[in-house]
């Protein structure tokens, strides 16, 4: 299981005015929360600077860096932005987040992620757009896979999103991600999932609960990767218990050690 911390994000009300008065100790304290409530990965980004979005992310990698030697997620579109990320990464093996079937975006990124070998996020979106179905998903993920593994990237480096949308939208909208999900695995055991979860509640009262159903529901069709707020100790609580009844917890000691050390709320 991986987990991405979220909350370094311009776009978040409070993180982009402390990015702009180059509040280090804020930023620093936020990414040290989250290595500590369980993030395996601190994501940056600080897309909505568009201005000056390469300086601000060189700014963010060095500031995170000098507090916490967790790995970084270099979570921008534009590959200025993301080469200089990925050149100052210098804890673990990075990521990116992210690339697409989209033919001008994946020949922007591919290089990156070949000359900094990084793990990397595939959405599985391609030029004809979202896609509405859980076979549309798999048409783009196959090809994601293809291209990424002949251009020498290890399939267990690759983190395949199936696009969580609203389940407001439609009856379909959550079946399609678990179909999706499922049937990459089934082709492809050491190609990991990863999503956000927050699409899946939108527009819908006590979005939260919504939240926390939908990581269970995906845990249980293989999806191993995360990217969500670790800070919210009832959402890590069921993330930790579903690996433990799932089988993929021996003998229950990530449960207890997160227990003991009080990073889940039951």
């Amino acid at each position: 299981m991986l987990i991405v911390g979220e909350l370094i994000n311009t776009s978040r009300k409070a993180i982009k005015p402390a990015v702009e008065k180059r509040d280090a100790a804020f930023i620093q304290d936020l990414a040290q929360k989250q290595v500590d409530a369980g993030a395996d990965y601190v994501d940056v980004n600080c897309g909505t600077m568009v201005f000056n979005e390469p300086e601000t992310m060189a700014w963010l990698v060095e500031t995170i860096q000098a507090k916490v030697q967790a790995p970084l997620c270099i979570d921008s579109p534009n590959p200025q932005a993301v080469d200089v990320g990925l050149s100052l990464a210098k804890h673990g093996q990075p990521m990116l987040n992210s690339i697409t079937a989209e033919k001008q975006r994946f020949a922007d990124l591919l290089p990156l992620v070949v000359k900094y070998k990084t793990k990397i996020v595939g959405l599985c979106m391609d030029d004809s757009g979202m896609p509405e179905t859980a076979d549309d998903r798999l048409r783009i993920a196959r090809k994601l896979i293809q291209d990424l593994t002949a251009a020498g990237i290890p399939e267990d480096d690759i983190y395949l999103d199936p696009l969580v949308k609203p389940v407001s939208t439609g009856d379909r909208a959550g079946m399609e991600v678990l179909e999706t999900i499922a049937a990459i695995k089934d082709e492809h055991p050491s190609v990991h999932g990863i999503c956000g979860l927050s699409n899946i509640s939108y527009g819908l009262p006590n979005r939260k609960t919504l939240n926390q159903v939908f990581m269970i529901q995906t845990m249980t069709m293989g999806m191993d990767g995360y990217i969500l707020d670790p800070l919210d100790k009832t959402m890590m609580g069921f993330l930790y218990a579903s690996r433990a009844t799932l089988g993929q917890d021996e003998f229950c000691m990530k449960y207890l050690a997160a227990h003991r050390n009080g990073l889940y709320r039951g």
